[in-house]
């Protein structure tokens, strides 16, 4: 009994990586929204989407195993600011990149319907990363050393410069 509990409670971990993963990507998401147009900002809306859903879901584990999920942090800094299209598009390419990395971690949980969930995360995050640039993905997304992933992190950051900013109302589009 002893080794299910800590099996659980492992699984619990794993969970809320995942979860901090989906609230810091949803971060980013949000601001790319803000800040893109046209199919670029179609592909940001169906991505945030996803991941917010994927978040509500993580959160119900965790509560269904008895742990308390964590909160999103209030801002989370970006690896580079997405200033035009092509960097909007590298920075959803990484956050997706990032999640893959962080549902790796859930794959190996001892619960088998956590690891579907997981791998199902990793395939969906690979195959949204595939349609913001089209590239051969690596042959084991998600794994150290297999491709570059920053992910935002829970640091508060300075709001771009005036000289950054496209101006207000103005999107990124492709």
């Amino acid at each position: 009994m002893r080794g299910h509990v800590a099996a659980a409670a492992d699984d619990v971990e794993k969970l809320r990586k995942a979860l901090a993963a989906e609230h810091a990507v949803l971060f980013a998401y949000g601001l790319l929204g803000a800040r893109t147009s046209g199919s670029l900002r179609e592909r940001v809306e169906d991505a945030f989407d996803t991941h917010r859903a994927r978040r509500d879901q993580l959160r119900s584990y965790i509560v269904a195993r008895g742990g308390q999920p964590a909160e999103a942090e209030a801002s989370y800094a970006l690896p580079f600011f997405p200033a035009d299209a092509t960097l909007a598009t590298n920075l959803a390419v990484q956050l997706e990149n990032g999640v893959t990395a962080a549902y790796l971690e859930l794959a190996s949980a001892q619960d088998p319907s956590l690891r579907r969930y997981a791998a199902k995360a990793m395939q969906d995050a690979v195959t949204r990363a595939y349609r913001f640039r089209p590239a051969q993905p690596p042959a084991f997304p998600g794994m150290p050393g297999s491709t570059p992933t920053p992910t935002p992190t829970a640091t508060p950051t300075a709001a771009p410069s005036a000289s950054s900013s496209s101006g207000a109302g103005s999107g990124i589009t492709e």
